[in-house]
């Protein structure tokens, strides 16, 4: 045979080895990794490779989800893929992927899965499955996929002896996180800790804590291993300032005067109504102590319930003859020009509604920003809630709290960012942004006054209040705001039924 010959038929074998990559042997063994971890929606590669290494390019490759064999995920043969068989969910997700960056992928028995768009339906187990002429083998690998729920919720519940009762709530989770409460230095143990899980399969964890002493407390939700989303409250013994502890009319003696500041880490947007959208579904787990559960909020309270909405009504202010507010349009409160001056908000500029209330459900709302007129800052001065008066005496001299008959939520020009509740002492809750309309709901039988930040479907507090008598709404414009403070009425057409119209205000 030529010499030449000879070498050219050597080299010719040694480019085919290259080009066939690894060589192939009658045995292999098909190896995973035993459990992948990934965020839903992200994507995601499950291991899979053959050893020795060697080239799989004419081998027949099948990655089938749990025990569904004949609808196999990714279907390799015939050196193209086949997705005849493949479920609908799988369409357009799936390919090879590499498992690591050096892989030569295919040629070195490289068949990983690469799978994006991950959900929550696709977590389970995968068989990698991989055939040729002469061998087969399988190994199967489980699919963990995590869901980071929303950022926590805390919600102060007024108690009457001046406790908070502190309610921590977040949703979307999975698998179900983990809650812990602590005031910087330590850990604290909840009134109760409830598990729930959604239709969707998300949980949702719920807790309570009551605060009796000057302190701060966060609520930490996470999954294991990875980092945990924080909510903080902040509870003073001292007003936020002095001009707040005049506004007050209650002595400095005792307790002092008790405040409690919502201190918001995360942003908290759209968050109800994405709550809402999914809905709640029934208990999975609880740790109770004592029975104290059934203080939770209610499914559905942190935003506002259809029972709110259900007993809406059209109340009005009573067109007296206070001289320092101008009612426009019979639901258009603001202050006259020779109002009181100063920030300091009085009875002098409150005024009350109709009708009055001595039993069942009743929801109204407040909007404190003008229409229309976008440039012209919220209203910063108000009063909103119900008092037992059906009329204030101009020569009302007693202080406006809740001893005496007053109950709502106001805030003021020199306290940005701050509202507070009429008790005795006063509460401060401190919110990132002002609410520009305030739903008002009163549960006459309940013994409940909630008030919500009706724009963003939020609740700010609710006040365990015992009525006694017949109560009628409240409301002050304050002094000083170009803002008005407009009632929004309901509207009982059949074209409008189950609408809110906020009437433009005219300058």
């Amino acid at each position: 045979m030529d010499l030449h010959f000879v070498f050219w038929l050597f080299g010719a074998f040694l480019c085919l080895s290259v080009i066939q990559g690894a060589p192939v042997s009658e045995n292999f063994v098909v190896s995973v990794s035993s459990n992948v971890t990934v965020h839903s929606k992200h994507a995601v590669v499950l291991p899979c490779w053959l050893s020795p290494s060697q080239n799989a390019e004419a081998m027949e490759v099948n990655w089938f989800y749990r025990d569904q064999f004949d609808a196999p995920v990714m279907l390799y043969k015939d050196k193209a893929l086949d997705s005849v068989s493949q479920p609908a969910s799988y369409t357009g997700r799936v390919s090879f992927g590499q498992k690591e960056a050096t892989s030569g992928g295919l040629t070195d028995g490289d068949v990983s899965l690469r799978l994006v768009n991950v959900t929550l339906a696709d977590a389970g187990v995968y068989t990698c499955y991989v055939s040729s002429e002469k061998h087969h083998d399988r190994a199967s690998l489980n699919l963990i996929v995590t869901q980071t729920g929303e950022p926590p919720l805390l919600t102060p519940v007024i108690m009457e002896n001046n406790k908070v009762n502190v309610s921590c709530e977040s949703d979307g989770w999975h698998p179900q996180p983990k809650l812990q409460w602590s005031d910087g230095s330590r850990a604290l143990t909840p009134k109760a800790l409830v598990y729930s899980k959604a239709s969707t399969g998300l949980a949702s964890v719920h807790s309570w804590l009551l605060i009796s002493s000057p302190s701060t407390v966060s609520c930490t939700v996470g999954l294991s291993g990875q980092e945990a989303i924080e909510g903080r409250m902040r509870v003073l013994t001292q007003t936020p300032n002095s001009q707040a502890q005049k506004d007050s009319g209650s002595s400095a003696t005792g307790w002092g005067l008790f405040a409690v500041a919502l201190v918001a880490l995360v942003a908290l947007l759209g968050f109800l109504l994405y709550r809402k959208s999914r809905g709640k579904g029934s208990i999975s787990q609880t740790d109770d102590a004592e029975g104290e559960s059934e203080k939770l909020l209610p499914n559905g309270l942190l935003s506002i319930p259809d029972e709110a909405k259900d007993n809406y009504v059209n109340v009005q202010p009573l067109n007296g003859d206070n001289e320092f507010i101008k009612i426009v349009n019979s639901n258009i409160l603001r202050d006259a020009v020779d109002a009181p001056a100063g920030n300091t908000i009085t009875c002098l500029t409150a005024v009350t509604g109709t009708p009055g209330f001595s039993s069942g459900k009743h929801y109204w709302e407040v909007s404190l920003v003008t229409n229309g007129a976008p440039t012209i800052p919220a209203k910063q001065s108000w009063w909103i809630g119900v008092t037992n008066m059906s009329k204030i005496p101009k020569n009302y001299n007693r202080s406006s709290t809740a001893d005496n008959g007053f109950w709502f939520l106001s805030s003021t020009r020199d306290n940005a960012g701050v509202l507070r509740f009429s008790s005795n002492p006063p509460t401060y809750l401190y919110v990132s942004d002002m609410p520009r309309k305030i739903g008002v709901f009163l549960n006459y039988d309940g013994r409940k006054l909630q008030f919500y930040d009706a724009e963003n479907s939020r609740l700010i507090a609710i006040f365990p209040v015992k009525f006694s008598g017949e109560v009628f709404p409240l409301f002050n414009p304050g002094t000083g705001d170009r803002a008005p403070m407009t009632i929004i009425q309901k509207h009982d057409e059949p074209s409008d039924a189950g609408t809110v119209d906020d009437k433009t205000v005219i300058e």
